[in-house]
């Protein structure tokens, strides 16, 4: 069988920012303690989306939950909820031993994670 053409698949992941969320923070915590809070978490959501793939890679599942549990907790607090949700899809295939499933979602979570934390850094410099 001869294949003429192949297509390529490229995922999107719709960017969502609970609004709602960073207001209440920039509330609370003032403009400056906001800014402060969210440059850490998107600093430290970096990191640790960078060491997810590098536990995934190297097997290191046990690290690997552990990051991914992680990132939720940074995540909702300044309105990352979609991330939050997948990070614990990928803690669930993580414990349901789905290695196939483990894979994509992880990569899922990289990708959106990606995307969020541009959108998050692009609008820490609009008004809220």
């Amino acid at each position: 069988m001869k294949v003429d053409s192949i297509t390529t698949l490229t995922p999107a992941e719709t960017v969502r920012l609970d609004r709602d969320r960073l207001n209440a923070l920039y509330v609370q915590l003032g403009e400056a303690g906001a800014e402060d809070v969210v440059c850490r978490a998107i600093e430290e959501l970096a990191v640790r989306l960078a060491h997810c793939e590098r536990c995934w890679r190297q097997g290191q599942i046990a690290d690997l939950r552990k990051n991914a549990r992680s990132l939720i907790a940074i995540s909702e607090q300044i309105g990352m909820c979609e991330i939050a949700r997948v990070a614990g899809d990928v803690t669930a295939t993580i414990d349901n031993g789905d290695d196939a499933a483990r894979a994509a979602t992880l990569f899922r979570l990289i990708r959106l994670g990606d995307r969020s934390l541009t959108a998050v850094w692009n609008l820490r410099d609009l008004s809220l």
